[in-house]
């Protein structure tokens, strides 16, 4: 079945047929980098909060970070990186300065979300182990990040979500990715509305599977924290 068997009304896929390598990868890119953004994006958030709280001449720098990255658009974020990086010793290819990009935006918001995280476990637990002896990494590892990760899993999937969202933007820059590759195709084919549905289908796609990625690891980590609750 082709493309111009969707059978929509006024629509005709069959442009596209030629250009499903295209799309698939753009679509290979756009995944690809959104996974190393949001692992870059974790990793940032997680140690700029880890300083932030047990470090204290350096909350202020992390302050400034978290501040910086979330009070300012995303595309001059990754224009003065990419086109004014050079000018301060700082040469990116497009595809690592859309990473690079999109991790630092992304480890802003993910730092916050890990601050509550942090912030709700109740301090007694940590008082408790101290007192038994355990030593502040152990008591990080064994106590706070299991119970942290669970609590801020659903907001960090919604944030991942939204980076995905936001790497439509890289096209800017040049990075060949899923809009980059359909705005290459309206411009050779003259054609808007079959390419942009195909777009927005894939985005959609993407989000969808990762929501249920997070709303399965989820259950894992519930099942895991409280071993007494069973579904059903």
């Amino acid at each position: 079945m082709t493309a111009a068997g969707l059978g929509l009304p006024g629509l005709d896929f069959a442009v596209l047929d030629a250009y499903w390598p295209v799309i698939l990868a753009g679509l290979w890119t756009t995944v690809r980098l959104c996974g190393a953004s949001i692992l870059l994006g974790l990793a940032v958030g997680l140690g700029v909060e880890l300083l932030r709280a047990r470090v204290r001449r350096a909350a202020p720098l992390c302050r400034v970070y978290v501040e910086f990255f979330r009070g300012s658009p995303i595309l001059i974020q990754l224009f003065l990186l990419y086109y004014a990086g050079p000018g301060i010793g700082i040469t990116l290819d497009p595809e690592a300065a859309g990473v690079v990009g999109l991790g630092l935006y992304g480890g802003a918001y993910f730092a916050e979300i890990f601050r509550s995280g942090f912030e709700a476990i109740p301090r007694g637990q940590l008082e408790a182990a101290a007192c038994l002896g355990m030593p502040p990494l152990r008591a990080l590892l064994r106590i706070e990040l299991p119970q942290m990760a669970a609590l801020v899993l659903p907001p960090a999937v919604n944030q991942s979500i939204i980076l995905i969202k936001d790497s439509a933007v890289l096209s800017i820059i040049t990075v060949p990715e899923l809009t980059k590759q359909t705005s290459r195709i309206i411009n050779e084919t003259f054609t808007i509305a079959e390419p942009l549905l195909v777009l927005a289908a894939l985005y959609w796609l993407l989000v969808t599977g990762l929501s249920a990625a997070g709303a399965a690891l989820e259950a894992r980590l519930t099942r895991h924290l409280n071993p007494s609750r069973k579904t059903s």
